[in-house]
């Protein structure tokens, strides 16, 4: 853990020991259920954090996902449709536009739009007179992402295509979402603040956690404060990465990237275990 909680974070750590079963908790993936890699084909969520997830799972009244990444993907990354103890996940995608229940198995992934593949025919045109051709373009459904990580000077290639990127996002009535050395062209619409906010409605939670790493989180994170505002008791957590500056500000916790969530996910599960127990026993 690399920083302390702060006073709103220790009183949603206390209505979490009161009431888990009103508790909603939602994390991201990349970054914080799993570490950051060159190639998202090859991203793998962490063991140990699947394992405390689902043993958190057991007692809080509702565990998600909300990820940047098309839902089937992150399901089959995570291992998201096996896990013990996740019967009752819901993982929403591409920032909340599609949709997966643990519960019955199924997708709701609405259509690809149009623009999207017009987008992706002119990206090399664009990538390339911006003086960086090698960057990493991937497809994701709703949505494409070109990424700069694996270039000689990752930094400077990304702020480079920032403004080429986005213009022909605009051009096509589309949006650019930074992230970590990668520009996400998706639809206008929702974002994870959203996606959040009607989690924690249906849900009908009284205290709200939300884990993430980048500056795609920063809506979910505004979200917490605004839960908070409302009456709910509500955490934010954040995964450290190289953002610090942008989203650090906005947490109630830090926690040493994807390794360091998954101990607090274990310290989490165990706390959870003890007060079971300790009611089990007339405690």
């Amino acid at each position: 853990m690399t920083s302390s909680l702060s006073d709103d974070g220790i009183e949603a750590m206390r209505a979490v020991m009161r009431e888990p079963g009103r508790t909603l908790l939602a994390t991201d993936f990349d970054g914080v259920l799993s570490p950051i890699v060159d190639d998202p084909q090859t991203a793998t969520a962490l063991p140990a954090a699947i394992t405390a997830l689902g043993r958190a799972a057991q007692c809080l009244g509702q565990v998600a996902v909300i990820t940047g990444r098309p839902a089937r993907q992150a399901v089959e990354l995570g291992g998201l449709d096996h896990a013990r103890g996740l019967d009752e996940l819901i993982v929403l995608g591409q920032y909340g536009v599609e949709r997966w229940d643990a519960a019955t198995g199924e997708y709701q992934v609405p259509p690809e739009p149009r623009a999207i593949a017009d987008v992706e025919a002119a990206l090399p045109t664009v990538l390339a007179q911006a003086g960086h051709p090698q960057a990493r373009i991937e497809h994701k459904g709703r949505a494409l992402a070109v990424h700069t990580r694996t270039l000689d000077d990752a930094d400077a290639a990304f702020e480079a295509l920032r403004g080429p990127v986005t213009a022909l996002a605009d051009e096509h009535g589309l949006k650019v979402e930074p992230g970590k050395l990668v520009l996400e062209i998706r639809p206008s619409g929702t974002d994870k603040g959203d996606a959040l906010k009607a989690l924690a409605a249906d849900a009908r939670a009284r205290t709200v956690i939300y884990a993430g790493d980048d500056l795609g989180d920063i809506p979910a994170f505004e979200a917490v404060r605004e839960l908070r505002a409302a009456g709910l008791n509500a955490l934010s957590i954040y995964s450290l990465s190289s953002e610090e500056s942008a989203v650090r500000s906005l947490s109630d916790l830090v926690v040493d990237g994807p390794e360091g969530f998954a101990r607090w996910l274990a310290r989490l599960a165990d706390s959870l275990d003890s007060r079971a127990n300790a009611f089990a026993h007339g405690g």
